[in-house]
């Protein structure tokens, strides 16, 4: 089988997933109230972007939680990091220094809008005090913008953490059969996708908000353990 083949494969299970759980999410629309599985999973789709010859949506972004031994965290938890603050003081905003997909979507926009000189610590450690926060709030909320509008989907896999788990191997997987990095360019982005503006060249070049994993070569065998995880998922 060719990679444009397990492509396919790739999507129409995507398709089988997204007729499970009764379609797509939008952060902008979840809340921890969902019956989220607690282990999972998630794939974020470009929301004005289709592959040219079946139309799904392209995916984006591929991701999982709690991958290294004796980790707590759970999926919607994760979610939430991304989805950032929808009360309190960085309400609208968020915390890029706690979700590496805020940061380089904040980083992408800084540089297609020119926001150097107003966000000179964009990134800057894995925390900020409170000042610093407020100065980026604004940045945030872009960000948050971005995020919350794109369509979602997400597996439930409740295997314990560890970087030979399931979740591990079907999100690096994942990542190595979409990745155009350094290959043939298959479903290759628009040109007004945000992350060509991304300083990563991981991200320009393989056309998803991911730079673990780009480079590497997929086994097809994850896509028979995704869809057996599919048929493990129920809705919200």
């Amino acid at each position: 089988m060719s990679r444009r083949d397990d492509l396919d494969r790739f999507y129409e299970l995507m398709d089988r997933l997204d007729d499970r759980v009764n379609g797509m999410q939008r952060l902008q629309d979840c809340t921890g109230y969902m019956d989220w599985p607690e282990r999972g999973v998630y794939f974020f789709f470009a929301d004005d972007e289709r592959r040219a010859e079946t139309d799904h949506r392209r995916l984006t972004r591929v991701g999982t939680h709690a991958v290294s031994a004796g980790s707590g965290t759970s999926l919607w938890n994760r979610l939430r990091t991304h989805r950032g603050a929808t009360s309190g003081t960085y309400e609208g905003g968020g915390n890029h220094r706690g979700s590496v997909f805020r940061e380089r979507v904040g980083e992408a926009l800084i540089e297609r809008e020119g926001l150097s000189e107003e966000y000179p610590h964009w990134g800057d450690g894995s925390t900020a005090g409170r000042e610093r926060r407020l100065d980026e709030l604004d940045h945030e909320r872009s960000v948050s913008e971005y995020i919350r509008n794109l369509p979602f989907l997400w597996i439930k896999v409740n295997d314990e953490p560890g970087r030979d788990s399931d979740r591990a191997t079907i999100e690096r997987n994942a990542i190595a059969l979409v990745s155009n990095f350094d290959r043939q360019s298959i479903d290759p982005r628009d040109e007004d996708w945000l992350g060509h503006s991304c300083p990563s060249p991981e991200i320009r070049r393989s056309g998803l908000w991911n730079v673990n994993h780009v480079e590497e070569d997929y086994d097809p065998s994850f896509l028979d353990r995704l869809e057996a995880a599919i048929v493990e998922t129920e809705p919200p």
